[in-house]
């Protein structure tokens, strides 16, 4: 029997779903469990540790996490467009720019957002 096409493509994402809990489950079969006190202390870098573990942040932090990482993905993918800009201008026309104008154009709107919202003072 010749697996091709859809079928080796099933067949692959039902190895990919099942492969996480295979191994999940042989590594809580197979492993040693010695629970000791030191085991379920804080750990700070080495430092003896302080306070408790279970301290809240503020929601800034969070913030300032998300705008980051959108900013950051958004240069994931300006680099490949710049790359390639020649080539896909040669190819589409004026259509590459235009589709990065308007990616552009949504991510200062999410920014103009959060600046309108404080979300970018620190206080």
């Amino acid at each position: 029997m010749h697996l091709t096409g859809y079928s080796m493509l099933l067949l692959l994402l039902l190895l990919a779903a099942i492969t996480p809990f295979l191994m999940m489950g042989i590594s809580q079969i197979v492993q040693v469990k010695y629970p000791t006190r030191l085991k379920y202390t804080t750990y700070e870098s080495g430092m003896t540790p302080f306070g408790d573990s279970h301290i809240q942040f503020d929601v800034k932090f969070y913030m300032y996490a998300l705008l980051f990482i959108l900013f950051d993905i958004e240069t994931v993918f300006l680099f490949p467009w710049a790359v390639a800009f020649e080539r896909l201008t040669q190819s589409l026309g004026l259509f590459p720019i235009v589709e990065m104008f308007i990616f552009i154009g949504i991510l200062m709107l999410g920014l103009v957002y959060a600046w309108k919202r404080d979300a970018l003072r620190w206080q």
